[in-house]
């Protein structure tokens, strides 16, 4: 069975996945631009690769790749926010006066991101474990957060 403390790895791995990983390709004039194909085609092949080796039926993969790309595009505007609380957060440590309860603010607000961030990823983890049996979840968990491993982003 999956650990407590595997299963928040891996949301907290995912939550940062979803709010730091969400801009791909196609530059504009401010960086990059968020294109959601990419996305759901990431999503997709990650989803294949944790659920590898299982009885996972083509149909449920893609259930839960969409579960997953749904949630990712929904918290596109949280990555926004985070990226706006960063320069804001540097602004306001870098300003001729420190104001504290100025960063205090920003402090607050960047963990108000963070939780509203967790918790829509979480909603689609569970919306996705309850597409799988028992076996096929603990398998899709083991392999997802060895995946995240792989890719240098730990929770």
């Amino acid at each position: 069975m999956t650990s407590l403390k595997t299963m928040m790895a891996t949301l907290l791995a995912g939550s940062l996945v979803a709010t730091a990983g969400l801009a791909h390709a196609a530059p504009s004039g401010k960086g990059f631009t968020f294109d959601p194909a990419q996305m759901q085609q990431r999503v997709e092949k990650r989803v294949d690769q944790a659920l590898s080796g299982t009885d996972a039926t083509a149909e449920q993969k893609k259930k839960i790749a969409d579960i997953l790309g749904n949630s990712f595009k929904d918290m596109r505007p949280l990555h926004d926010q985070r990226v706006e609380n960063r320069k804001a957060m540097t602004d306001a440590l870098q300003a001729p006066t420190i104001d504290p309860a100025r960063i205090e603010a920003l402090r607050a607000d960047r963990m108000k991101i963070a939780d509203e961030s967790s918790k829509r990823f979480t909603k689609a983890l569970t919306e996705a474990s309850n597409v799988l049996t028992v076996q096929q979840r603990q398998a899709f968990f083991k392999n997802w957060s060895a995946g995240q491993e792989r890719h240098g982003k730990r929770g």
